[in-house]
């Protein structure tokens, strides 16, 4: 007989694709334990959780206006929906166990976990835990955290777990070295030279952009290529603005443009350093990898989580890290060069990167959840 565990982490990758990590972890470790998610119906998880093979109940799921609004008055009655419909959840799978990955969809399952006894694991990606999370681990079991300084901004300290932030199976089974011919002919590039990569998210990030397409003609020397993901809003303007780039400095490096890469891994593979934004997901993946990166913060994250990401690892000597403010052509050759043309100094910071990564974090957080299933069984 199947046991059912209930998981939820919806709205973006970044809390879908570990909740996935740990799913198929968790039917590993214990085969008769399944696997049930709990989501919004147009949201990321509604294609993502279906086609990783893995049930899905939808709920409307109420967000909460961090501002003064009119949509405050409806947030009571909504979250009282929600919970009611996640405790019918419970109750219709005889779930033994839940596990949320933060989000206004894991409120409902966080609330309905705690008023069934039924045990709770809030697991949190970033440094500076977001308002769910925060709220979710008065209540929960444990609490698991992806950066050891994370624990004193919760309330319960002594219930917060170390696990690392679960990583797709893509990226963590990578062989960059293996992989790495087939990668860059694929995105037509050089196999011999070294390879900047360089994105900011499936719609990119304009100041990233920019200053990529500024860097053009201040290499210098530097032997490099550039595999430069410029996300589907900034993909326009960053096309038009490579054009005159080259125009002005026809002696830079090669440059393949594209709007998204479908396969991170694969792009990973090609790559020798990275500059990106600093989300939990992107740092989980570079350093499981061992990739040197150049870490450009998000401004206007939440409680300014990503500067905070980001010094994590810069502290390890796994990345450089340059505030969006002072980001320009200039600062992001200065970064990135000795990266690219000192060997030494590309392998400390790998090696660095690498060691504050966590492979084996799905593992640790469904050992963490199975260890509190059988303890209440």
């Amino acid at each position: 007989m199947s046991r059912t565990v209930l998981v939820a982490g919806g709205g973006t990758a970044g809390h879908v694709f570990p909740a996935i990590a740990v799913a198929r972890e968790l039917t590993r470790l214990a085969p008769d334990v399944e696997p049930v998610f709990v989501g919004v119906a147009d949201r990321l998880e509604a294609r993502l959780v279906p086609e990783a093979g893995f049930r899905l109940h939808l709920v409307e799921a109420a967000s909460i206006p961090r501002r003064l609004s009119p949509k405050l008055l409806k947030v009571p009655s909504a979250l009282r929906a929600g919970i009611a419909r996640c405790e019918q959840i419970v109750h219709e799978e005889d779930a033994v166990g839940v596990v949320t990955f933060g989000g206004y969809v894991s409120f409902p399952l966080d609330r309905a976990a705690v008023r069934t006894g039924r045990p709770l694991v809030v697991h949190e990606q970033n440094s500076v835990p977001g308002l769910t999370n925060r709220v979710a681990s008065r209540w929960a079991d444990r609490t698991a955290i992806s950066f050891p300084g994370s624990a004193p901004r919760f309330r319960h300290r002594e219930r917060c777990v170390v696990t690392g932030n679960p990583v797709r199976s893509d990226v963590l089974g990578l062989d960059r070295d293996a992989a790495r011919p087939a990668a860059r002919d694929a995105f037509g590039l050089d196999p011999d030279l070294p390879t900047l990569l360089v994105f900011g998210g499936s719609q990119g990030a304009r100041s990233i952009n920019a200053a990529v397409v500024d860097a053009h003609g201040r290499w210098g020397g530097t032997d490099l290529q550039i595999l430069h993901a410029a996300g589907r809003d900034g993909y326009g303007a960053a096309a038009q603005a490579w054009e005159q780039a080259r125009a002005a400095h026809p002696d830079g490096p090669t440059v393949r443009l594209v709007d998204f890469i479908d396969s991170m891994a694969e792009a990973y593979a090609a790559a020798d350093v990275v500059v990106c934004r600093a989300g939990a997901t992107s740092i989980a993946e570079l350093t499981v990898l061992g990739l040197p990166s150049v870490l450009v913060p998000y401004p206007h994250a939440t409680a300014d989580h990503q500067t905070e990401n980001a010094r994590a690892l810069e502290r390890a000597g796994g990345a450089v890290v340059i505030a969006d403010p002072d980001l320009d052509g200039a600062a992001l050759v200065e970064a990135v060069s000795p990266l690219l043309a000192d060997p030494d100094r590309h392998a400390s910071t790998a090696r660095a990167a690498r060691a504050f990564g966590r492979p084996d974090a799905a593992t640790n957080l469904a050992r963490l959840v199975l260890e509190l299933v059988e303890a209440r069984a």
